[in-house]
């Protein structure tokens, strides 16, 4: 019995905020449905814009993916406090939650509830439904979670046709590392605290290199082979090889030559 109650409380502590997910409802949050949690705090005005918001980041969703395969629980926040509480960060406009057992959580601060944050916290969930946890956490490197998220996101980047958004990330990008000079590798920007373990810049140039490589991938090998390359990953395939020969019989059908201007290669 000790030993269950020292387990317990080994995981309140460690993973409180997956706990609070986990609880929400007996929680003062109002079920609005039975994916989405809303705060008391806020007002019904800007919950039908949040509806609308929620509304049109799944068409996004459905446009790129082709369909929404995502189940996440959507937690609105009205105040940074209980954005703490159930994403464990103070930071960034929303995040993503996932657990081994399945379960997925979106929560959103009150600065995140937006269609382009949403549509990027989905497009997340989307890679952790295909997959599920393991091979998410796993196989998946951060930049091409990221990156691919980013392909739903425009505030960084409104072009969504690929070679123009491709373009235009290249030309964030060649801007944030001075033409070139300061570079994040790829293998650098795999896992979370190589992408997130740094200051303000160094995540924004994280994701600018995560942006441009997957823009430039898609501009190659076409959107609809994302679930190509995610379905060859469920059976058991490794993701970088099968990613690079996806992006080398990209460029030779497009006839982009092995000494091509594109800054990562």
């Amino acid at each position: 019995m000790i030993g269950i109650l020292l387990a317990v409380t080994s995981y309140f502590f460690l993973y409180s905020h997956i706990f609070y997910c986990q609880t929400i409802a007996y929680s003062d949050f109002e079920k609005v449905s039975e994916n989405l949690y809303v705060s008391d705090g806020i007002d019904q005005s800007q919950r039908q814009q949040m509806y609308a918001s929620i509304r049109k980041a799944r068409s996004r969703v459905v446009a790129f993916w082709g369909k929404s395969m995502g189940e996440a629980t959507l937690i609105l926040c009205s105040n940074p406090d209980e954005y703490q509480k159930y994403c464990h960060s103070s930071e960034g406009a929303g995040c993503s939650l996932g657990t081994p057992w399945g379960d997925s959580y979106i929560i959103l601060n009150p600065y995140g509830l937006n269609e382009d944050v949403i549509s990027h916290e989905m497009c997340h969930d989307e890679l952790f439904s295909r997959l599920g946890w393991w091979r998410a956490t796993t196989q998946i490197p951060q930049w091409f979670n990221e990156g691919l998220a980013l392909m739903l996101d425009r505030r960084f980047v409104p072009e969504t046709d690929p070679l123009p958004r491709y373009l235009s990330y290249k030309d964030e990008w060649m801007y944030l590392t001075h033409g070139a000079q300061e570079v994040l590798e790829l293998d650098d920007l795999s896992s979370m605290k190589g992408f997130f373990g740094g200051n303000q810049r160094h995540v924004m140039l994280a994701y600018m290199t995560a942006g441009m490589e997957v823009a430039y991938w898609l501009m190659l090998t076409n959107p609809r082979n994302v679930r190509v390359l995610l379905d060859a990953v469920a059976r058991g395939g490794e993701f970088t090889s099968t990613y690079e020969r996806m992006r080398k019989a990209g460029e030779i059908q497009r006839h982009v030559p092995p000494s091509s201007s594109y800054p990562l290669r």
